[in-house]
């Protein structure tokens, strides 16, 4: 996918798909007959520059739940199909102006076998994502093989992409339901996404409408099977190189919220993610020591005193970065936390990105990372998944493990825009002294401004 990265703007719908395919002659180890793309986003009525200017105020508005899901940029707002009677009916509701029903996702042939690439660039909302009657078979993640899984429903993160294999093998004089619903969050003020699957007809046309009431998805606050279908997923054997046998550093970063100088900010071991006005990897090709903060953030915290219900409060806005040894081989155990009363009370869902780099995923947890007692197990992940997105689920932890080894400066943020924004987020360097001379187009910022390097 991309998207854009500047401010909020992806929540204005700056994102799209980018397919992959592979090279001529190299045979992929499934096969199937037709493939669609699958973008599921969240859209709000405020403007992202009423957002973000809320998000900075004291006291802090927060952006609010999202008024619609969209499935490939279309949605709808306070419309509700009506409900299936006598076997018909369900699908007409007049929600895009001069077109009358739900939009089609794609039509198929009977008995064919689809690949959906299935993209999620939400700004807030976790999605679970199905199609009535079909089962989909996970196939792919975020660009690496996985061993098959076969899933009613796919839970998926913003910034992750899966593909998944549909058999329409189900009765073709009838169209089904496409449904996205929010998980993780309330959502009674988000309305489902939803579009049609059709069954192409036998003397041309396509099927009628759906004849049940759309699907009303799982339960939002199911933690627990959220979790098991993290962990469900492994490498294709022989797709996927095994992670390395152990690492040369370890990195524990605490996830909290609290408020620095009154506003409300997200912190990584205290730490809460600002950038400078001159960009890093500017800043540190040229010796511009003093646009970022050269006191490196902590490695860790304080795990044996931890709190997980009432974690520490954290310290301050900083424009830090972590300095990472080129080609060394680093861990990263994410561990969540609640979100003290009366702001909230409760422990949310992130899915964490990394820029520059794909991970292996090591391992989930619940409750508090022990590095005595869990860190062992995460050197025997010979089947880690390997992605770029990975979940960091309610009150528990996520380990991952990647390889320094792409020169520059690479941000690992969470991918929900409100939480980036809010300071959310770590910066890695690695090997700048290896880049070559920065090109001229890119200055103009901070201290390069009016200056020729």
């Amino acid at each position: 996918m991309y998207h854009a990265h500047y401010g909020m703007q992806r929540v204005a719908g700056l994102d799209g798909m980018l397919v992959v395919s592979v090279r001529d002659g190299d045979a992929e180890p499934f096969a199937y007959d037709g493939e669609h793309t699958v973008l599921l986003m969240d859209w709000w009525h405020k403007s992202v520059y009423e957002q973000a200017v809320g998000l900075a105020s004291v006291p802090m508005v927060f952006v609010g739940e999202p008024q619609s899901l969209l499935i490939n940029g279309r949605g709808v707002f306070n419309c509700s199909p009506p409900a299936a009677s006598n076997g018909g009916g369900g699908a007409a509701c007049n929600a895009f102006g001069g077109e009358c029903g739900w939009p089609t996702l794609f039509t198929a042939s009977p008995g064919k076998t689809y690949r959906l690439r299935i993209g999620s660039l939400t700004s807030l909302a976790s999605l679970s994502f199905e199609i009535e009657g079909h089962t989909m078979t996970v196939v792919e993640a975020d660009g690496y093989y996985v061993t098959p899984v076969v899933v009613k429903n796919l839970f998926i993160y913003s910034g992750e992409t899966y593909s998944v294999l549909v058999t329409a093998d189900q009765d073709p004089s009838r169209s089904y339901w496409a449904a996205s619903h929010v998980v993780s969050r309330d959502p009674t003020k988000t309305a489902p996404g939803r579009a049609v699957v059709r069954y192409a007809a036998a003397g041309g046309g396509h099927s009628d409408d759906p004849r049940t009431p759309p699907p009303a998805g799982p339960r939002w606050n199911d933690t627990a099977s959220r979790v098991a279908q993290s962990r469900s997923f492994a490498a294709l054997p022989g797709h996927v190189e095994p992670p390395p046998a152990r690492p040369d550093r370890v990195l524990l970063l605490l996830n909290t919220q609290s408020k620095i100088d009154n506003h409300t900010k997200w912190a990584i071991n205290g730490v809460s993610l600002s950038f400078p006005a001159t960009p890093y990897l500017v800043a540190m090709k040229h010796g511009l020591r003093s646009e970022f903060d050269q006191r490196p953030p902590p490695d860790g915290y304080d795990h044996r005193s931890l709190n997980l219900s009432s974690p520490p409060a954290s310290l301050a806005v900083r424009h830090a970065a972590y300095r990472l040894a080129l080609g060394s081989v680093v861990d990263v155990v994410l561990q969540n936390t609640m979100i003290p009363s009366p702001n909230s009370g409760r422990s949310e869902t992130h899915p964490w990105h990394l820029h520059g780099h794909d991970f292996w995923v090591l391992g989930y947890g619940e409750g508090k990372f022990v590095p005595e007692v869990d860190g062992p197990g995460l050197n025997a992940a010979s089947g880690a998944v390997m992605k770029n997105t990975v979940a960091l689920h309610p009150m528990g932890w996520t380990a991952v493990r990647f390889r320094a080894s792409n020169p520059g400066v690479w941000l690992f943020h969470c991918h929900l825009e409100a939480h980036v924004y809010m300071g959310m987020g770590v910066v890695f360097e690695e090997g700048v002294d290896m880049l070559p001379r920065l090109p001229a187009s890119i200055m103009g910022c901070g201290r390069t401004k009016g200056h020729h390097y």
